[in-house]
C-alpha cells in the first residue's frame, strides 16, 4: 500500500503511464478553470448586493462588512494549509472536498435567513474556496510538461482575471432579474458538474514521500494569515494606529514568525525554509506580492475615479474595467503570452510585464480624468502587463519548488496574491486619504471622506476643490502603485536571471 501510494505522483503526471502526454489534459483544464471561476467570482460578486442585503436581512454596516470579509478572510488563512492537505492526501480528494463544501456553503448563502447564517455559509465557501484555489493550480501543474506548462498557467490565471473583473458585472445581471441569493445559487450546477467531470477525468497525485502532518505549522499558519488578513481589512475603518488593527497585526506578525522557527526545526515541514535560499524562489515572491499590490491597489482606486471623478455608476464602472480583464483573456487564451513567455524567458518576460503595469498605471493616473478614452487605453496596457507577468511569476514559484510539493508551492502563490492585493488596498487607499485630506480648504480639514467633504461644501468654488483634491489622492495613489510595480518588477528580474547564471554554472563546478 505505501508503495502503491509512494507512486502516485509520478504515475499521474504529465506524461501518464507510458511517458506519453495526457490525452483529456485540456480537457481536464477546462474542468478546473470553471471551478476555478466560480471560487474567484465569489471575492467580488457580493459587493454590488449590499443594497438588497441591507434591505432584505436588516443587516448593520458591520454585518455587510462581514458578509463580504468572512470569505476571503477563511479562505487567505487557509490556503498554505489546504495545499499541504492536498499534497499529502490526494489533489483529486481535496478537489472534490473543496467543490462539495463550496457547493453546500453557496446553498445555505442562497436561502440564509439572516445575515448571521450569511456570514456563516460564507465562511463554508471560504474553506471550499482554499482548497479549490489550491488543487486547481497544483493539478494543472502535475498534468502538463514543460513545454504545456506556461500556457496551462497562462490561462489559469486568465480566468483568475476575468472573475475578478466580472464578479461585479454578473452580480449586477442576476440582481436585475432575480432575488439576491440568485448570485450564489448559480454557482450550484457548475458544482455539480465539476464532481462529475473531476470524478471522471482527473487523475489522483499526492507526495511520493510519507510525511507526518504538520499539524502545529497548519495551525501557526492559518491563525498568523487569518491575523495579518483582518488587520489589512479593518485598517482602513479602524484606522492603523488603533487596537483592533495593532493587535490582530502584532498576534498575525508573531504567529507567523513562530510559523517559520517551527518549519525550521521539525523534519517534515509543511513549508521548507529552505525555499527561500532559492534566489529564484525569493524572486518570484518579491515579484508576485508587488504585482498583486499594484493590481489590488490600483483596482480599488480605479472603481473611485470611475464613479467619483467620472460619475459612472457602479454597473457601468464594471463595465468599463473590462478591456483589462479581456486584454488578459485574448493574450493567455491565445497562447501569445506563453509564446513570448519561452522567446523571452521568464527574467525578461516578468521584467517586461511588470512595466507594462506599471506604465499602464501612470496612464490611468496621468491622463485618466480626461476621460474614458485614456483611461481605456491605460487598461488595455495594464492587461497586457498582467498576462504576461502573472503567469511567469506562477510558473517560477512552482518550478521553484519540487513536484511533491505542488500543493504547497499553489498555497504560497495563492496566499502571496491575498496578502498583496491587501495591502496595495491598504497602502494605495492611505496613500489617497493622505493626499486628499492635505489638499482639502481648512474649513473642511475634518472630512473623512470625500461625500463627508462635498456635503459640507458651502459652494461651488469649495466642491470643485474637493473633487480636485480627491482626484489628486487617486492620481497619487495611482503613481505610488506603478512606482511599486515597476521596482518589484527589476528586483524579481534581476534575483531571477542571477539565480539562472547560477544554475548554468553549477553543473560545471
Amino acid at each position: 500500500m505505501a508503495q502503491a501510494e509512494a507512486d502516485t505522483d509520478r504515475a499521474s503526471g504529465p506524461s501518464g503511464a507510458g511517458g506519453a502526454r495526457l490525452p483529456t489534459r485540456w480537457l481536464i483544464l477546462g474542468v478546473i478553470c470553471l471551478a476555478q471561476l466560480t471560487v474567484v467570482l465569489d471575492n467580488t460578486v457580493l459587493s454590488v448586493a449590499i443594497p438588497s442585503l441591507t434591505r432584505d436581512l436588516v443587516a448593520s454596516s458591520s454585518d455587510i462588512q462581514w458578509m463580504i470579509n468572512a470569505y476571503s478572510l477563511v479562505q487567505s488563512g487557509l490556503l498554505l494549509a489546504a495545499g499541504n492537505a492536498a499534497d499529502r492526501y490526494g489533489r483529486k480528494r481535496m478537489l472534490l472536498a473543496g467543490l462539495a463544501l463550496f457547493g453546500l456553503g453557496s446553498v445555505a448563502a442562497s436561502f440564509a435567513p439572516g445575515p448571521a447564517e450569511l456570514i456563516a455559509a460564507r465562511a463554508g465557501m471560504g474553506v471550499g474556496g482554499a482548497l479549490l484555489l489550491t488543487t486547481t493550480l497544483a493539478v494543472a501543474v502535475q498534468i502538463f510538461d514543460a513545454d504545456e506548462r506556461p500556457r496551462a498557467i497562462g490561462i489559469w490565471a486568465a480566468v483568475n482575471a476575468l472573475g475578478f473583473a466580472g464578479g461585479p458585472l454578473i452580480g449586477g445581471l442576476m440582481l436585475d432579474r432575480f432575488w439576491w441569493g440568485a448570485i450564489f445559487l448559480i454557482n450550484v450546477p457548475v458544482v455539480l458538474l465539476g464532481l462529475v467531470a473531476v470524478t471522471a477525468l482527473v487523475p489522483e497525485s499526492r507526495s511520493r514521500q510519507g510525511e507526518r502532518p504538520d499539524l502545529l505549522g497548519a495551525l501557526l499558519s492559518t491563525v498568523g494569515m487569518t491575523a495579518v488578513v483582518y488587520a489589512i481589512i479593518s485598517g482602513p475603518e479602524e484606522g492603523w494606529s488603533s487596537g483592533p488593527v495593532l493587535l490582530p497585526a502584532g498576534i498575525g506578525l508573531a504567529t507567523l514568525a513562530a510559523f517559520a522557527l517551527w518549519e525550521l526545526h521539525i523534519p517534515h515541514p509543511m513549508l521548507d525554509m529552505a525555499f527561500f535560499r532559492n534566489q529564484r524562489f525569493v524572486g518570484a515572491v518579491a515579484g508576485a506580492i508587488l504585482i498583486t499590490f499594484g493590481m489590488g491597489g490600483a483596482l480599488f482606486l480605479l472603481t473611485q475615479h470611475l464613479q467619483f471623478i467620472l460619475g459612472y455608476g457602479p454597473l457601468e464602472a464594471g463595465l468599463r474595467t473590462a478591456p483589462l480583464a479581456l486584454t488578459v483573456v485574448a493574450l493567455n487564451f491565445s497562447g501569445i503570452s506563453a509564446r513570448l513567455m519561452r522567446s523571452c524567458g521568464l527574467p525578461l518576460a516578468i521584467a517586461l510585464g511588470m512595466s507594462l503595469l506599471a506604465g499602464g498605471l501612470a496612464v490611468v493616473a496621468v491622463f485618466g480624468a480626461g476621460g474614458y478614452g485614456p483611461l481605456c487605453a491605460g487598461l488595455v496596457v495594464m492587461g497586457a502587463g498582467c498576462a504576461l507577468a502573472n503567469p511567469a511569476m506562477a510558473e517560477t514559484i512552482m518550478s521553484s519548488i519540487p513536484p511533491q510539493k505542488a500543493g504547497v508551492g499553489a498555497g504560497v502563490n495563492g496566499t502571496l496574491a491575498e496578502f498583496g492585493t491587501g495591502l496595495g488596498v491598504a497602502v494605495l487607499g492611505a496613500v489617497l486619504n493622505s493626499r486628499f485630506a492635505a489638499l482639502l480648504p481648512a474649513a473642511l480639514a475634518g472630512a473623512g471622506s470625500l461625500p463627508a467633504a462635498l456635503s459640507a461644501a458651502r459652494t461651488e468654488g469649495e466642491r470643485a476643490t474637493v473633487t480636485d483634491a480627491f482626484a489628486s489622492g487617486v492620481e497619487t495613489g495611482q503613481l505610488a502603485g506603478a512606482a511599486a510595480v515597476f521596482t518589484g518588477g527589476c528586483v524579481a528580474a534581476l534575483l531571477l536571471r542571477r539565480a539562472e547564471r547560477g544554475d548554468r554554472q553549477s553543473p560545471a563546478g
